[in-house]
């Protein structure tokens, strides 16, 4: 069965369909290969090639889709706001094993939507109009699905409901969307109500991202939104565990918690396949803090304790002091939620009753 066939076969599966999320300078083909180790995704999405009037696709990101270990449908993502590079490069991406072109809608990072690329473009919908249709008629040539993530709006969720009639009129295949707008980053509460909305109007699946973080947490999402799917980013940094959590809990089976040194083993795992052939020892510690930012969220029942963690691990420079600090904290046989110690609370969505 072909990329293209198992992801139109999970497009309208009963279950959930659980995708890792694009995330910059992490979901590489290494830590693809990490995920699928610990359960993964039934869906992965590429780093974005980032696409301008003379650029050409990232060998790096290509990798993902000619050696992927997976043995899973992946997706490419294209960023920018060109549309003959757009298309150029949506067919030439159309040559690898790929099950989708998706179009980012949604980086909420400042060197990006500065440039009217990702989040940036939500403040132009008659340009992203044109992109769509660019695209969908590029796309549509070889039967490749055209996907879009988005945000709810730069910094004003009022241009939603024009955002979702644009989807809709350019017959995009899957919908995902993150529930806050490009200016509250990741610091808001997400606001699952605006996804409920688009699975009411749109008539292609939807995928609901946004601050999911464990079983319970992706059941409420899925129950509030009536969304397809969900797209999980930062949640399988801390705990890679998550997918299968997910699919255990809608078996009607409690999910099995790692302990503190299965979530060690996870760290070291982490740092022997993020680091790049003949790293320096220095910049890979340093690489493994921006992790550590996600998985120490998870550490400790308490804040003090999770507040120690980081500011210790903040200040290691050696591999050997960069262990030594985890194994103080994980070394132990005591279940781990690896959630937030106060995740924000769920909008809960009244079908027919909109909160837009």
């Amino acid at each position: 069965m072909s990329s293209t066939e198992e992801f139109s076969r999970l497009l309208v599966r009963k279950e959930p369909l659980l995708a890792l999320a694009p995330m910059q300078d992490v979901t590489d083909l290494p830590f693809w290969g990490l995920m699928a180790r610990y359960g993964g995704p039934d869906v992965y999405w590429t780093e974005y090639h980032r696409v301008h009037s003379t650029s050409t696709l990232e060998r790096s990101i290509l990798e993902s889709l000619t050696d992927n270990p997976t043995g899973r449908p992946a997706i490419a993502q294209l960023i920018g706001n060109d549309i003959p590079a757009l298309v150029r490069a949506a067919r030439e991406l159309q040559q690898y094993p790929i099950a989708a072109v998706d179009f980012n809608l949604g980086c909420p990072a400042p060197v990006v939507y500065r440039k009217c690329a990702g989040g940036g473009l939500l403040r132009e919908p008659k340009r992203i109009d044109a992109i769509l249709g660019a695209l969908r008629e590029a796309v549509g040539e070889r039967g490749i699905r055209f996907t879009v993530k988005t945000r709810i709006g730069f910094d004003d969720p009022g241009v939603f409901e024009e955002l979702l009639r644009l989807f809709a009129k350019h017959s995009v295949d899957l919908l995902t969307v993150h529930g806050r707008t490009v200016i509250e980053m990741y610091r808001t509460e997400v606001h699952y109500d605006y996804i409920a909305r688009a699975v009411e109007v749109m008539a292609c699946p939807v995928l609901a991202n946004g601050n999911i973080h464990s079983a319970d947490r992706a059941a409420s999402v899925l129950e509030a939104t009536g969304a397809s799917g969900l797209m999980i980013g930062r949640g399988c940094i801390r705990n890679p565990w998550i997918f299968d959590q997910i699919r255990s809990q809608r078996r009607g089976e409690v999910p099995v918690l790692p302990t503190g040194r299965t979530v060690l083993a996870y760290v070291e795992d982490l740092y022997r396949t993020t680091e790049p052939p003949a790293a320096r020892e220095r910049l890979q510690v340093e690489k493994m803090k921006k992790y550590m930012n996600f998985v120490g969220a998870g550490i400790g029942s308490a804040g003090p304790e999770l507040g120690l963690f980081l500011h210790r691990i903040r200040r290691v420079t050696t591999r050997a002091d960069f262990f030594r600090t985890c194994s103080e904290f994980l070394d132990h046989d005591d279940p781990m939620p690896l959630v937030p110690l106060e995740p924000d609370p769920i909008h809960v969505y009244a079908p027919g009753v909109s909160s837009l």
